[in-house]
């Protein structure tokens, strides 16, 4: 059973950078896709990035666009979110969420939380000055 768990959060100026962690246990992220999503206080869950372990794509929200970067490490074991250039309203609780997925996955599939059925418990990002 994979479980997946989140770190890396925390406290940080606008223009500061952070670093999240996705940890995945229980299995190897060969033919997932993992995302991150995040949800801020009376929102809803939005996807922010997405990354197919397999070949390695990637896909992005707007709001994010060249600010944050989603990666794994070689044994695909965990995945991470730099994001750079915070601002105030990337406040929220982020989380990742993987899915096996052999075949293709479209933009808006790949950022939409309907496509997970695995989530991790979250990590709280506050940008405040």
């Amino acid at each position: 059973q994979l479980q997946l768990v989140e770190s890396g959060g925390g406290l940080v100026q606008p223009g500061g950078s952070l670093r999240l962690s996705c940890a995945a246990s229980g299995a190897i992220l060969d033919y997932y896709v993992i995302g991150w999503f995040r949800q801020a206080p009376g929102k809803e869950r939005e996807g922010v990035a997405c990354i197919r372990s397999t070949g390695g794509s990637t896909d992005y929200a707007d709001s994010v666009k060249g600010r944050f970067t989603i990666s794994t490490n070689n044994a695909k074991t965990t995945v991470y979110l730099q994001m750079n250039s915070l601002k105030p309203e990337d406040t929220a609780v982020y989380y990742c969420a993987a899915v096996v997925r052999i075949g293709p996955l479209t933009f808006n599939q790949c950022l939409s939380h309907a496509t997970y059925g695995h989530w991790g418990q979250g990590t709280q990002v506050t940008v405040s000055s």
